[in-house]
């Protein structure tokens, strides 16, 4: 449980960095080159995905050592290429449905979008504690030979 409350520090700290990135670009798109808040959203969100990407598994995923980092970048693409329709589709529907602000629409589209990234990352991307209990379980069944090796040899003595 230690282990999955620090890693979710990890993934807040990085996805703070990552909205800073994604908010501020959308804002900075949206009123200073007028650009539809939509395609202005799809635009920041791709850039903080790229940030997301490389300072998640670095400091927040353990890499799946039977995973190759290609295969990893895809599955990476794939999940945030859902999480940005989740995330348009919010900001479409905040704005233009509910006619919330596109700047307020955003940090609830961002809500919802933090908890797909997070579950579908563990899920797909983490190798959580498999190093460890390859090792606990080779340990394990050393120890279980060895325990065989002498009841084989107390046998052999008898």
């Amino acid at each position: 449980m230690k282990k999955l409350i620090a890693q979710l520090m990890k993934f807040s700290v990085v996805g703070v960095i990552a909205f800073i990135i994604d908010y501020g670009l959308l804002v900075f798109l949206t009123e200073c080159f007028h650009i539809d808040y939509l395609v202005s959203a799809t635009i920041s969100f791709v850039v903080s995905v790229i940030f997301n990407y490389l300072a998640s598994m670095r400091y927040v995923f353990t890499h799946k050592e039977n995973m190759s980092r290609t295969r990893e970048f895809v599955i990476f693409v794939v999940l945030s290429a859902v999480g940005l329709v989740i995330n348009d589709v919010c900001m479409w529907a905040g704005v233009e449905l509910l006619f919330v602000d596109y700047r307020i629409t955003k940090l609830f589209a961002t809500a919802i979008v933090m908890v797909w990234n997070f579950v579908t990352r563990k899920i797909f991307l983490d190798a959580g504690d498999a190093p460890q209990n390859a090792d606990v379980s080779s340990a394990q069944n050393r120890d279980t030979l060895e325990h065989n090796d002498s009841e084989s040899s107390s046998l052999d003595g008898q």
